[in-house]
């Protein structure tokens, strides 16, 4: 997915939205159902005061996530081991879940050096609509009970 292709959207309907579609003969789906959120993502080092940080954090370093693209400011980096330890947990924090679902919920990763007391925090920070045609060249099946 490339952020160039994406559309911006903040609009809780635009979760729910549920547009009139056709098939077309190669049954691509057409119309605005296509259409899927996303999550913007903060994530932020938080660095107990007076202790020794291994990672290399210092507090407030952070990085965003819009879509699949991953911006960190100028001349700031990030442990390719904090990062791993991070990775997994990206995509699923990206998407909506229920309100219940630890994922939405917790949003303190530790450190994965076991005596580094460093945290990364993931905050959703809003949406973004992406469109499936825009972002995959794999057509949507149509919807069942539909006529193509």
């Amino acid at each position: 997915m490339s952020s160039s292709h994406c559309r911006s959207s903040t609009s809780a309907e635009t979760l729910h939205r549920n547009a009139d579609t056709s098939a077309t003969s190669t049954g691509a789906i057409t119309g605005h159902d296509d259409a899927f959120t996303l999550y913007d993502l903060r994530v932020e080092a938080v660095c107990p005061p007076g202790q020794r940080i291994l990672c290399g954090a210092k507090d407030g370093d952070h990085f965003t996530l819009e879509g699949e693209m991953m911006y960190l400011p100028p001349g700031q980096g990030i442990s390719i081991y904090s990062l791993a330890s991070i990775l997994p947990l990206l995509a699923a924090k990206q998407r909506p879940s229920a309100r219940n679902d630890w994922m939405s919920t917790d949003a303190e990763i530790a450190c994965p050096d076991p005596h580094c007391p460093s945290r990364w925090r993931i905050v959703r920070t809003g949406l973004r609509t992406f469109k499936h045609g825009d972002v995959t060249a794999v057509p949507l099946e149509p919807i069942a009970g539909r006529e193509a």
